[in-house]
């Protein structure tokens, strides 16, 4: 017989037990794929079902291959709601000009599509442990200062420079959303390697510009 899942901790800060959310997996596929969809539609369309499953759906598109401008498209509604989560908000806001977003049906269908069946096979380890890092308040506002600073990171214009930060930030979404400590220390450790990856192109790049006018310039 299948075990009973343990009811989903309280949110800090709130005075009723908020209800366990369905998994990830359950919430994304629920998604309507058949149209284009503004931010604010999908936002709607998911109510409270937690920080964590917003964070991820816009984040982990910029894993997989998507149409150019997929990262300008999701980054900036990544970035305030992280920024949200820092300060302790409880509910999620969008300026309505972000809200009004289009995003297209063909990125939700290629998201939908390929995340699902490797989100279902993620949540078979998923489970509420080390609750330290990640159900008291202070952890959360730990959460979400990591995340709005990777969503930064995220939104730069650096080639090939997103799939790591994206990566962290789904991983720390889907340790939010379970309550999975473990989830989350591994989201910040690939946050700390994303990190040192944007240092040493930054750092190629300075090299790299400094060379050109001084050969240029003869300096």
């Amino acid at each position: 017989m299948q075990e009973e899942e343990p009811p989903y901790p309280k949110r800090a800060g709130s005075d009723n037990p908020k209800p366990k959310p369905s998994r990830l997996s359950e919430i994304v596929k629920s998604i309507d794929t058949s149209e284009d969809v503004t931010i604010g539609a999908l936002v709607d369309s998911l109510g409270e079902r937690a920080f964590g499953a917003l964070m991820f759906i816009f984040a982990v598109p910029n894993i997989i291959p998507t149409p150019p401008g997929t990262s300008a498209i999701l980054g900036l509604p990544l970035i305030i709601l992280t920024w949200q989560l820092m300060i302790g908000r409880q509910s999620l806001w969008l300026p309505e000009a972000i809200r009004k977003r289009r995003i297209s049906r063909e990125v939700l269908g290629s998201f939908v599509s390929k995340m699902t069946p490797i989100m279902s096979k993620i949540e078979r380890v998923l489970k509420p442990r080390f609750g330290l890092v990640v159900s008291s308040d202070l952890a959360e506002r730990m959460i979400g200062l990591v995340t709005f600073a990777l969503s930064l990171v995220l939104f730069l214009p650096i080639p090939l420079n997103n799939m790591l930060p994206a990566a962290a930030i789904s991983c720390i979404a889907l340790g939010l959303a379970e309550r999975d400590g473990v989830a989350v220390v591994v989201g910040y450790l690939l946050g700390a390697a994303s990190v040192a990856v944007l240092a040493l192109i930054s750092s190629a790049l300075y090299i790299g510009v400094m060379a050109f006018f001084r050969a240029l310039f003869g300096m």
